[in-house]
């Protein structure tokens, strides 16, 4: 089987991994969120935020390492099982100490007990790791995806039972340790490896040029994407966190669906074709143009659509979600088009790139996030949002000096599903504006969004009638049967 087919091939089983656990993951938020309160969930958002930070050591950097590298021993395997495994040990007991001070810190008194519930991650989590990186080197995404699937349907049916029980808060937590608990064990099943008992400083030394830099790269991603979550907690409080976190968990969602699918699989694409520029070009052309005809209509129309939307879904309690979830969703067109970046930077041997620029993008958003807090979580909302376009032409710049490719070049191909989707936004909010205020907000969903749906296709069809073939040719060569590997 070769590089192209095992693409198609992994980036199905991607596909179903996000979409098939997106979706139940949606399912399970949809329906705690209509039996917990906002504060409830801002509360475990803010214990994910001490989370997020412990987990940075977890030596995720030097997975991606072992992805990433051409020639990989067996001892580079057990040598970054055994170091997770230890790491693992101190975070889950540096958690427990200092539970009661970080909630003091936040003026949070129930944060403490939360704290201590999740230790136990820690340690769940680094058996998992290697597992992981070792099925992704082998574009085992089947594998996977069966990992995913199973751990969000039994994680769903536990928080959502305690949720049933009167569990409150501890329902969340339960359905997060849980995840991660099937997870491991679906992990060990699938994967045929198995450390054994060595540590290697020489092979260790391999990995640590690629892994430090990825573990702060990180870091300052932590600083990024958690400071938001980190003010709004000290400064405002944990209910205010709550509507915040319900917006950004949808544009996650959202993003897991329409970018992460290709973007799982584009790590161990890209480093293998590291070696030859123009059919790596071609891929990375390829990915960037699919995901964005794509993802630009879905969070424009999320853009009109995000009050019927949250009203309907999760309940009026919500609402006060809105308006950040309008101003994210531009944060989610940036996203589409940028979102291999990092993938390429690492598949180019670039991990020190990649970690100046997260410097940077932290330094922009912890300055954003401390000027806009004052103001409120939707303050706080356009300041990510701006950052992130005020960032976008240096990321791409890097690209384009790695790959070869002008950087109007690239963006061209974008003109078409940005214009159409421009188009589709226009006649959804004419069209709603038309509805009687007096219909229910499902029956505006349906109806804006098959009406969305036509414009959007009628436009591509007139502007970029090519990627109608280029969507047939992707279609055939994924349904047609693989091959068979040769000797």
């Amino acid at each position: 089987m070769n590089i192209k087919q095992k693409a198609l091939k992994a980036i199905v089983w991607s596909a179903i991994q996000n979409w098939g656990s997106q979706a139940g993951s949606l399912l399970v938020f949809f329906v705690l969120a209509r039996l917990l309160s906002p504060k409830d969930f801002g509360l475990v958002a803010l214990a994910n935020v001490f989370l997020a930070f412990m987990q940075i050591f977890l030596s995720e950097g030097f997975a991606k390492a072992l992805i990433q590298r051409k020639q990989l021993d067996k001892a580079h395997l057990d040598t970054t099982f055994w170091l997770n495994l230890g790491f693992g040990l101190i975070l889950c007991s540096i958690t427990l100490f200092s539970a009661n001070w970080i909630g003091n810190f936040f003026k949070e008194p129930n944060l403490a007990p939360i704290l201590r519930g999740f230790s136990v991650l820690f340690i769940i989590a680094s058996f998992s790791t290697v597992q992981q990186a070792v099925l992704e080197r082998q574009f085992a995404f089947k594998a996977i995806a069966l990992r995913s699937l199973i751990g969000v349907m039994i994680s769903g049916i536990v928080g959502i039972g305690m949720a049933l029980a009167g569990f409150g808060v501890w329902s969340l937590v339960s359905q997060q340790i849980t995840y991660e608990l099937v997870a491991v064990i679906v992990l060990w099943r699938l994967s045929d490896w198995r450390p054994s008992f060595q540590v290697s400083l020489t092979h260790f030394k391999d990995l640590w040029h690629f892994g430090i830099t990825t573990l702060g790269f990180n870091f300052l991603s932590f600083c990024s994407t958690r400071g938001d979550d980190l003010l709004i907690g000290y400064y405002i409080d944990a209910t205010a966190l709550g509507y915040y976190s319900l917006a950004y968990k949808i544009l996650t969602i959202m993003t897991q669906l329409l970018v992460s699918t290709s973007n799982q699989v584009a790590l161990p694409i890209f480093s293998r074709l590291q070696d030859d520029l123009a059919q790596f070009r071609r891929v990375f052309y390829r990915a960037t143009q699919f995901t964005s005809l794509i993802a630009f209509p879905t969070f424009l129309g999320v853009v009109i659509l995000a009050p019927e939307a949250i009203s309907v879904i999760f309940g009026e309690k919500w609402l006060p979600s809105v308006p950040v979830l309008q101003i994210l969703a531009f944060e989610g067109i940036r996203r589409s088009v940028s979102f291999f970046k990092s993938s390429v930077l690492l598949a180019m041997d670039k991990p020190h790139w990649r970690l100046n620029f997260s410097l940077i993008n932290a330094i922009l958003n912890i300055i954003a996030f401390a000027i806009a807090v004052r103001w409120g979580i939707i303050a706080v909302a356009f300041a990510y949002v701006i950052r992130g376009y005020l960032m976008f032409p240096v990321g791409q710049w890097m690209v384009s000096l790695l790959i070869h490719t002008p950087i109007l070049t690239y963006l061209r191909q974008f003109l078409a599903p940005l214009g159409s989707a421009i188009l589709m936004m226009l006649s959804m909010a004419i069209l709603k504006g038309w509805l009687p205020q007096s219909i229910q907000p499902y029956l505006t969903i349906l109806i804006c969004s098959l009406g969305g749906i036509g414009v959007y296709g009628l436009s591509i069809r007139l502007f970029a009638p090519e990627l109608f073939q280029q969507l047939q040719e992707f279609l055939r060569l994924t349904l047609a049967k693989s091959s068979p590997e040769k000797a």
